[in-house]
């Protein structure tokens, strides 16, 4: 007998399937025989997905600039897994994972290279906060939690310090294992040429598509030769939507000559959860179809991918013996209005809902849900 069947779940091809789960993993997909504990039939009216990764948020409770629940941002609106961005340092790492383990929604973070984390907003002005012995003992004593390394390199951030907190993330990178590292972009200087040139296989370009003067695209609207370089490098691009960094201008010009990000992540935080842009990552998602991305292709862009980019085996596909974590959700046609970081506003015709998060197995009903009074 299996712990949970979800029956006639549509997949983003339009199939429509079974789906079995047992201790805390996927046990069968297909057309499932048997019985369960618990049963959920959606009829096939309803989408299912692996469960959606956001891959940078902010979720220190304790955080003096960017902080809030992990639950808040997770599993109330479809989020099975999130990973902090460097919120913390070696300073704070270890209360940020002992506050972690009582919530629902599946927590990682990425340690940010300041051992202070993101306490000020120019972490990185001072060279001698960077302690990359710190660093290493933290990810020893936290190899579970910690999933790869964050630097934040723009000018507010750095101060005068241009590259030189990059070239030492990459050191302490490689003294780590060559865990991934995530390298926040905006305003000048350095100059983004002068950031991608030191990026290498499995980096992540964070703010992807900011409108800021340093941003991927030339003048004329052309991706960057560095920047084109380092994705053929194997450099990842990754959204971290924020309070500034996502630009629909810059998207759309962007993914019309095939430049998709790898990941769709929202740099979520109570102040942009609640006034917005960004209110969830289900909202940054729908902003894409406004600029020519497809249902599969976003879905992608927070599971397989996400999972990929940051090393989340067992996570991001509907596979037997991956983890019995899932999304569901519906697609509606309606007009509604998007804001991007800079205040433009689009209409856009369709839009995600989440209804339910699984979480190892465990069904949770979404804010959403409720409130469309889902009953399967």
């Amino acid at each position: 007998m299996y712990d949970l069947i979800i029956r006639a779940a549509r997949l983003c091809d339009e199939q429509v399937v079974d789906i079995a789960l047992q201790d805390g993993r996927i046990a069968a997909i297909g057309c499932v025989q048997g019985s369960a504990r618990h049963e959920r039939n959606l009829a096939g009216r309803f989408y299912l997905s692996a469960g959606w990764i956001d891959s940078h948020v902010h979720c220190y409770p304790k955080s003096p600039i960017y902080h809030d629940e992990a639950d808040a941002i997770g599993v109330a609106h479809g989020v099975t897994t999130v990973v902090d961005a460097g919120s913390t340092g070696a300073d704070h790492i270890d209360d940020f994972y002992r506050l972690t383990r009582t919530a629902t929604t599946q927590v990682f973070a990425l340690i940010n290279i300041a051992r202070t984390g993101i306490v000020t907003q120019n972490e990185l002005a001072d060279m001698t906060q960077i302690d990359g012995e710190a660093v290493q003992q933290a990810v020893t004593r936290l190899p579970d939690f910690i999933v790869g390394l964050k630097a934040r390199i723009s000018s507010s951030v750095v101060g005068k310090n241009g590259v030189q907190p990059l070239i030492k993330a990459k050191a302490i990178q490689q003294e780590s294992g060559g865990l991934p590292l995530m390298v926040h972009i905006g305003n000048n200087p350095p100059d983004l040429d002068q950031i991608v040139d030191l990026l290498t296989t499995g980096d992540i370009i964070t703010h992807c598509f900011n409108g800021k003067p340093n941003r991927i695209l030339t003048p004329q609207g052309e991706l960057k030769v560095a920047v084109k370089q380092a994705i053929a490098r194997g450099v990842r691009l990754d959204v971290g939507h924020g309070s500034a960094s996502f630009n629909f201008a810059v998207a759309r010009a962007a993914i019309a000559q095939g430049i998709l990000p790898d990941t769709i992540s929202s740099d979520i935080y109570c102040r942009n959860r609640l006034a917005g842009p960004v209110h969830s990552l289900a909202h940054v998602m729908s902003k894409f179809f406004s600029v020519g991305m497809t249902l599969p292709q976003v879905i992608d862009c927070v599971t397989v991918r996400a999972a990929a980019g940051l090393r989340l085996t067992r996570k991001g596909q509907l596979k037997v013996g991956y983890d019995a974590d899932l999304t569901v959700f519906s697609v509606k046609q309606e007009s509604r209005p998007f804001i991007d970081s800079e205040g433009e506003q689009v209409a856009g015709d369709k839009h995600l809902i989440p209804l339910a998060a699984v979480v190892a197995g465990e069904w949770f009903t979404t804010e959403e849900g409720a409130a469309h009074e889902l009953s399967l």
